[in-house]
């Protein structure tokens, strides 16, 4: 359960004041939430900026790395509850069709098919 919490404050965190953390991750206590925190900003995946020096108070943001991870725990999220039956997938707000994830080729414009046995996806 710490661990879902962990992963909930990662996608939560979009320069964002503690309070409004804590009021977002309903039953959390605080010491928890800022240990999370703590260990987020160690992890590179958040930065905290101080907006207040008396008491001190921080507003948290993403870092590019944690952009991009947000990313990756969307798709796993969308997977989880999917296969688990208990969600519909992700969907376009203006027409309504389902969502899909695909590799991109930014420098070709193509989407990149993920089949492992045509070589068209190679690890450098």
């Amino acid at each position: 359960m710490g661990r879902r919490r962990h992963d909930h404050a990662r996608e939560r965190v979009r320069e964002r004041r503690f309070n409004e953390l804590q009021d977002e991750l309903d039953g959390i206590a605080p010491n928890v939430l800022s240990a999370r925190l703590k260990l987020l900003a160690e992890q590179a995946l958040i930065v905290s900026r101080a907006y207040s020096q008396r008491p001190p108070r921080f507003v948290y943001e993403l870092t590019e790395s944690g952009r991009e991870l947000g990313g990756a725990l969307r798709l796993l999220a969308d997977w989880g509850a999917r296969t688990a039956g208990d969600a519909e997938p992700l969907r376009h707000a203006a027409c309504g069709s389902a969502l899909e994830a695909r590799w991109w080729c930014p420098d070709c414009e193509q989407v990149v098919d993920d089949d492992a046995d045509d070589g068209d996806v190679v690890h450098v």
